[in-house]
């Protein structure tokens, strides 16, 4: 009586453990089927890329990265701010109060595919003004840098070689007259220079209301324009509101002006949460609007184009939701999105500038107190769910 007891309650017991077992799998294919996947390309974050900068150097608010030919990674930042903490700290006191920690790396750094800092130079010097803020990076076809700048008195672009020897600057600090000034600018937020047609875009930006275009080797002014094409305007708009008509003008700051291979070229009009594209003449051509209902700092703060010959998606960076999404590129339809708000790597604080490699990563710079520059390694296009959150390495 007692065996066929022990076996009654363990078939039962077992009975229970395979409806278990069957509920969970139920409830996990029904959360499956809820989150819909799409294509899309797939990213998991490095954690330890890049490697730790030498002589205890910190980054300050990382506004600006880059990769250029040979597949360096370029960042700029502000390094002021880390100092400032630095002495509130005592640390920058005579006699210091600590061994080692810390000091403000130079403000352009490059890094090698392997994450290795192989330059670093950066900051005031003879025959040019460097910015009271600098903001953006690119590394042109000619292996040329370039950088702007948003303080309130940068009017100006400069352009170095890529050891740092001053090239040429266009404008002049404080100049600034407007955006109709064809001399100066209204503090740039980016530049993108067209290697077919050797000319430089600016996004210009936290004070004007325009995209200008000059010559590459000269400097020359050759033409600008505004929202939809329009003749830029800098009257002050009405805070931004998702339910008015969209603004027939750009917002400040204009944050990026980026060409694709195929001729066009894509504004991020950042507060008021729109990519506008354009012709290289000027002419509109379409828009499309990213989290609209974001207030305050924007949606739309940089973009970056996918390494295939087609350019088929394009990657935007989200500082104030602190996400990176992707966008399939003819169509601008909204595919997936990753990332999050946090300190840990694949989340965001402030999350500023993006670009690719020719293997298809993505690098992000962070702005405010995120401080960082992180790589995020192409796994391929394969189902992604449409909403990620950090894209944390598989299996871990």
């Amino acid at each position: 009586m007692t065996r066929h007891r022990t076996l009654v309650i363990g078939s039962a017991f077992a009975l229970l453990v395979a409806m278990a077992a069957g509920q969970a799998l139920l409830e996990r294919a029904a959360a499956q089927a809820s989150q819909a996947t799409v294509q899309a390309p797939r990213f998991e974050v490095d954690p330890f890329w890049p490697k730790p900068l030498p002589n205890h150097w910190l980054l300050g608010s990382s506004i600006g990265v880059a990769v250029d030919a040979q597949d360096h990674v370029w960042i700029v930042h502000r390094g002021g701010a880390t100092l400032n903490a630095r002495t509130e700290m005592g640390l920058a006191a005579d006699p210091p109060t600590a061994e080692t920690c810390c000091a403000p790396a130079p403000a352009v750094l490059e890094f090698d595919p392997a994450g290795n800092l192989v330059g670093q130079w950066g900051g005031p010097g003879e025959g040019y003004e460097w910015p009271e803020s600098n903001h953006g990076i690119t590394v042109d076809h000619k292996g040329y840098v370039w950088i702007g700048g948003n303080g309130s008195k940068d009017a100006h672009v400069l352009k170095f070689s890529r050891g740092g020897k001053f090239i040429m600057q266009v404008g002049h600090q404080g100049q600034s007259k407007g955006s109709h000034d064809m001399e100066n600018f209204g503090r740039v937020a980016k530049i993108f220079v067209d290697p077919k047609a050797n000319e430089a875009y600016m996004a210009d930006g936290y004070g004007n209301r325009r995209v200008v275009v000059l010559d590459a080797d000269t400097g020359e002014f050759k033409r600008y324009w505004g929202a939809y094409g329009n003749k830029p305007d800098d009257t002050r708009l009405p805070p931004y509101d998702p339910s008015a008509p969209p603004a027939q003008q750009f917002r400040n700051p204009v944050h990026c002006a980026e060409l694709s291979h195929d001729g066009l070229l894509y504004v991020c009009d950042r507060p008021n949460d729109r990519i506008q594209v354009f012709t290289p003449e000027g002419k509109f051509v379409n828009e499309v609007f990213i989290a609209p209902k974001t207030l305050g700092d924007g949606s739309v703060w940089d973009i970056a184009f996918s390494r295939d010959n087609e350019q088929r998606y394009l990657f935007v960076a989200d500082g104030k939701n602190e996400k990176i999404y992707i966008i399939e590129r003819k169509s601008m339809k909204l595919l997936t999105a990753f990332g999050d708000g946090g300190r840990q790597p694949g989340q965001f604080f402030g999350v500023h500038s993006i670009a690719t490699d020719s293997k298809g990563n993505i690098y992000t710079t962070e702005t405010y107190e995120g401080k960082r520059l992180q790589k995020f390694v192409f796994k391929g296009i394969g189902p992604v769910p449409a909403t990620q959150g950090p894209p944390w390495p598989r299996g871990r």
